[in-house]
């Protein structure tokens, strides 16, 4: 998020909009921004039905889910749902008539599009 945060100027001035979507639960998406002092808008997608839209919803397996318990992370508490699905982590740049430009994903959640393609697919534009 931090680097996200670093480019939103540079995305502002180009006449965009950064907008971040996660399955937490409202409360959760607040905290988080505030934790971070994000600028950006942070929503809450509870239930995954924006991602499910996009077809980029899995199910953690049950040996990761008894690894992220053991660390302490409570997905089920953070999206409110005894689900344990998840987004694969996507960036869209979406042109004013709504149509998606350019889609990164990665199943690697610690893969992410370098915010300086951001721009340069915003420019393209």
């Amino acid at each position: 998020m931090k680097a996200l945060q670093d480019i939103y100027p540079a995305i502002k001035e180009a006449g965009a909009s950064l907008i971040a979507i996660s399955p937490m639960q409202p409360d959760g998406t607040l905290s988080m921004a505030e934790k971070h002092e994000l600028t950006f808008d942070v929503l809450s997608d509870q239930g995954n039905g924006v991602a499910v839209q996009y077809g980029i919803v899995f199910r953690l397996d049950d040996e990761l889910i008894k690894l992220y318990d053991k660390f302490g992370l409570d997905v089920a508490g953070a999206n409110g749902d005894e689900s344990f699905e998840l987004p694969v982590p996507a960036t869209y740049v979406v042109r004013p008539d709504r149509r998606i430009s350019y889609a990164f994903l990665d199943v690697d959640h610690t893969v992410r599009m370098e915010p300086a393609e951001i721009l340069e697919q915003l420019s393209a534009l």
